[in-house]
């Protein structure tokens, strides 16, 4: 539809068109679709490919990489993990549901100790099946919000948090590509 009438629109219209009917599609809910194989998130990562490809007007054949740079989106992995690692901050800080929080617990130390301060999750759940169960909140929020450096986790506030966190996926993801 927004490739039909691309050549009337500017590059403003154009981000604002696929931001309201493309990106906001593929964030909703995608935290669910964290530990799913290549091959199911390549075809996510080909619509996010097509509508960078659509807002810079640059052809086909051309590499997505500088493009979602110069864009500074995200691949759809890294908002995948953006997504859980936010859900996880609110949790932590008591911005999230009662039912969400009891899946990710503070890890609290038996004695005192230096790391006691670093609000790392306690790794508590054990999954019985391979492919269904390791894809979980309970599983994935503690495994990548134990992974974050502490100068991400004591962000203090939402905004600060996301844009540490994002910047730390997109260095992440551009310096090792």
């Amino acid at each position: 539809m927004i490739g039909n009438i691309r050549q009337y629109l500017d590059q403003k219209t154009t981000t604002m068109m696929v931001h309201a009917f493309v990106t906001s599609r593929l964030d909703a809910c995608n935290s669910l679709l964290f530990g799913l194989p290549d091959n199911l998130i390549n075809k996510i990562q080909r619509v996010q490919n097509i509508a960078a490809r659509l807002i810079l007007r640059v052809p086909r054949h051309e590499h997505i990489t500088p493009l979602l740079y110069q864009l500074h989106w995200l691949p759809i992995r890294q908002r995948i993990t953006f997504k859980i690692l936010l859900l996880t901050y609110k949790v932590i800080n008591y911005m999230a549901p009662d039912f969400i929080s009891e899946l990710a617990p503070l890890h609290v130390p038996t004695r005192a100790l230096r790391s006691a301060s670093e609000q790392r999750l306690e790794i508590t759940f054990r999954s019985s099946t391979k492919f269904y169960g390791d894809r979980s909140f309970a599983f994935a929020a503690p495994h990548l919000w134990n992974g974050l450096s502490n100068s991400i986790r004591s962000a203090s506030s939402v905004a600060s948090f996301k844009s540490r966190l994002k910047t730390y996926l997109f260095r992440q993801h551009f310096l090792s590509v």
